[in-house]
């Protein structure tokens, strides 16, 4: 992730304003039974994130095949960083997607990181002005469970060009994240073991509290009730919508997913993830790190 100097005040103004979260018209998570209502939807794109084989073998019905690699790139060698600006919009436009469409995401639902992924791709379109993206509880897992109509036709979008902006005020650079530390919400999204450091990084950013990704979900892979999150999420982070959260992970993909909900759901205000996450953290000598503590 490049890192921007500041170098006025108004800049300064614009990165700690609250990020605005588009209204949305439909549920930031959709069921399977929603979805199968909705498939002639002229408003409806369903993207399928597995891979291609995978998503020849049997997918939703009418679902474009857009990889998850495709939405991720190495960066100053950081993996899973943001696209630059023109490579998301060049990619929402090859998919026929604009800024009033309908977009649900799906992937496999029987690993924590396929579990993830989906509210990465939701996410990325939501900052770039897309308000509609969500993505399906349960994944194909579920769809399939159902029996519900599956075909192996590849579907094919109308590309279009998408007359969008990325807001990247939701991202947080190193140099931020290091001028929060101690008066934001600094948040790790990593499992226990790794934000404790038994894993295999040394621990997490100074004043970071915990609060895993895998544990959004069931053991089914469904997301756990609202009302449930809602109380993860504020043991955690706090009951102050507005106060400043910084979210992160290893390689920014856990804390997209955090970021999706906390903003399109559980009504937190003023919410940043920091693309680099760990694997910038740890480059730097001068970014503190605690071990083998829980604050």
């Amino acid at each position: 992730m490049r890192i921007m100097a500041v170098k006025s005040l108004p800049f300064l103004i614009i990165m700690l304003m609250p990020v605005p979260v588009l209204p949305r018209d439909v549920a930031p998570v959709v069921s399977t039974d929603w979805l199968a209502q909705n498939l002639d939807n002229p408003r409806l794109v369903v993207l399928d994130i597995r891979n291609i084989e995978q998503y020849k073998k049997g997918h939703i019905p009418g679902a474009f095949h857009t990889p998850f690699s495709a939405w991720v790139v190495e960066n100053n060698n950081l993996s899973m960083e943001l696209p630059p600006d023109e490579a998301i919009l060049a990619l929402l436009g090859s998919l026929g997607i604009n800024s009033d469409s309908i977009v649900v995401v799906v992937n496999r639902s029987d690993t924590d990181y396929a579990r993830a992924d989906p509210a990465r791709v939701a996410w990325t379109c939501i900052i770039a002005g897309v308000k509609n993206a969500s993505v399906l509880d349960g994944g194909i897992n579920k769809w399939t469970s159902e029996e519900k109509a599956v075909s192996a036709e590849v579907a094919k979008p109308k590309p279009a060009i998408y007359a969008g902006k990325v807001d990247r005020s939701a991202i947080a650079l190193k140099r931020h994240v290091l001028r929060r530390i101690g008066k934001s919400a600094i948040v790790d999204n990593r499992v226990p073991e790794d934000y404790f450091g038994i894993g295999s990084l040394p621990g997490h950013i100074k004043s970071a509290v915990n609060l895993p990704a895998p544990w959004i979900f069931t053991k089914a892979g469904l997301f756990r009730d609202t009302k449930e999150l809602l109380a993860m999420a504020e043991g955690v982070i706090g009951k102050n919508k507005s106060r400043e959260v910084i979210l992160y992970c290893e390689v920014g993909v856990y804390a997209s997913t955090w970021s999706f909900l906390l903003t399109q759901m559980l009504g937190y205000q003023n919410v940043k993830l920091y693309d680099g996450s760990m694997q910038e953290w740890i480059k730097d000598p001068r970014a503190p790190l605690t071990a083998y503590g829980w604050r």
